[in-house]
């Protein structure tokens, strides 16, 4: 349950990015508010989500 998943920032728009799984790069993008990732993001950033946190990897 509280184990890493690993995204790419696809775009971001406005107050929203969309993160793509790595390791399921199939899935739909996951819409995600900046306001929980970290501020230094850009596209193409790539984040881990644990326990129940992003940060830039």
């Amino acid at each position: 349950m509280f184990e890493k998943v690993r995204y790419t920032v696809a775009r971001i728009d406005g107050d929203y990015a969309y993160l793509q799984q790595i390791e399921k790069p199939e899935e739909e993008l996951k819409c995600v508010a900046r306001a929980l990732l970290p501020e230094a993001i850009g596209e193409g950033t790539r984040l881990a989500y644990e326990m129940m946190q992003y940060t830039i990897e």
